[in-house]
């Protein structure tokens, strides 16, 4: 059984950082993992990705303050977020597909965690 370990989050000043981090168990094969935000009354938006074969990418919106990296054998990915902005603000998932095959369309992916909340204050 797929379960998404998430951690971190919580409230910031603008300019701060966060770190979320997202550990996936019971996958074995390929597989892809990402990040998504989702805004009161939006769909989610990926903003993160991360596949078994170490391809990494991040979306254009958050590219420069946004970075993501892998660690324990590609099964951790991290999301490093630096100068954030109020605009920010929002449920941030994590989600795992199988398949190396890795997008930010948030209908790819089967498995979600439960979301963790990032706030930032002006």
């Amino acid at each position: 059984q797929v379960q998404l370990v998430e951690s971190g989050g919580g409230s910031v000043q603008s300019g701060g950082s966060l770190k979320l981090s997202c550990a996936a168990r019971g996958f074995s094969g390929n597989y892809c993992m990402g990040w998504f935000r989702q805004f009161p009354g939006m769909e989610r938006e990926g903003v993160a990705i991360g596949n078994v074969n170490g391809y990494t990418n991040v979306a254009s919106s958050v590219k420069g303050r946004f970075t993501v990296s892998q660690e324990n054998d590609k099964k951790t990915l991290i999301l490093q977020m630096n100068n954030l902005r109020p605009e920010d603000t929002a449920m941030y998932y994590c989600a795992a597909k199988s398949g190396a095959y890795c997008a930010f369309g948030a209908s790819d992916f089967t498995y979600w965690g439960q979301g963790t909340q990032v706030t930032v204050s002006s």
